[in-house]
């Protein structure tokens, strides 16, 4: 549910956000009402996130970094399915920064999730500006711009501009560079993007990660997959695996019920991680 909230009154944000729930209710975020806005892909990307004694025991706990968080919608719903995971939230938009800050907030999880402001393609050539150690997280995830700067014509709205592409001279390697940059020795990195940007993720986590798994996604069984997760271990040499796709429509067009249960009752994906 989508519900316009008046937030005329805060610095440096857009006029209006919307209040939307995820996770069937579970969480409520804020978001820019126009502009770039959270949606599918984020909730798989956090439903790809592992449980399980090799990595995140929910005994145990473990750390993730959300690189190009946004609002906060990748970590918050990592967050809220594995109890004992922390996350920071990384992002370079201060409006988005504010709403993720907010966010964290309303949905009672701040002894778990914290947010900083930095650019973390700027960051994977030189030494970090945002204080966080390199190697020193378990899981490193990000969901990318899809486009290339230049490519179509651009947003007027410069949130969903820098959002949806890949800003002048910024590159996927960058971003891998950086995930590997922060991810501990064995640890994960997953990622969500287009189909076609498969090659240039690939190429990107060469040399800094193996055992690498492609799921892709299907918008219904029989088309072409449209978009692709996948997840890679640092410092390790093992082969890739390329998995059966997930649908995730059936003919009716209503969501599999795999895929419901990820988006309204915060199930994850399972994936042979």
């Amino acid at each position: 549910m989508t519900t316009p909230v008046d937030a005329s009154s805060d610095a440096g944000s857009p006029g209006t956000v919307t209040d939307d729930a995820f996770l069937g209710g579970k969480l409520q975020l804020l978001q820019p009402r126009r502009g770039y806005r959270a949606g599918l892909d984020a909730v798989l990307l956090a439903a790809a996130v592992p449980v399980g004694a090799h990595l995140l025991p929910q005994s145990g706990g473990g750390n993730m970094l959300d690189v190009g968080a946004g609002v906060g919608t990748v970590g918050l719903c990592a967050a809220r399915r594995i109890e004992n995971l922390t996350v920071t939230l990384l992002e370079r938009e201060p409006q988005l920064v504010d709403l993720a800050t907010r966010n964290i907030a309303r949905n009672g999880l701040e002894d778990r999730v914290g947010v900083l402001m930095s650019d973390a393609t700027a960051q994977s050539h030189s030494p970090l500006g945002c204080n966080l150690p390199a190697e020193s997280f378990s899981v490193v995830v990000a969901n990318p711009p899809y486009s290339d700067c230049g490519r179509g014509t651009p947003s007027a709205d410069p949130l969903k501009r820098n959002s949806n592409a890949l800003g002048s001279g910024e590159t996927l390697d960058q971003w891998c560079r950086f995930m590997a940059r922060m991810c501990e020795p064995g640890g994960l990195a997953i990622m969500i993007h287009t189909a076609a940007g498969l090659a240039a993720i690939l190429a990107g986590l060469e040399n800094r990660f193996g055992a690498i798994l492609a799921q892709p996604l299907h918008p219904r069984e029989g088309e072409e997959a449209n978009r692709i997760i996948v997840a890679a271990r640092k410092g390790r040499r093992a082969p890739l695996r390329l998995l059966p796709g997930i649908p995730l429509h059936g003919c009716d067009n209503a969501f599999t019920p795999r895929i419901t249960a990820v988006l309204r009752e915060g199930a994850g994906l399972d994936l042979p991680i």
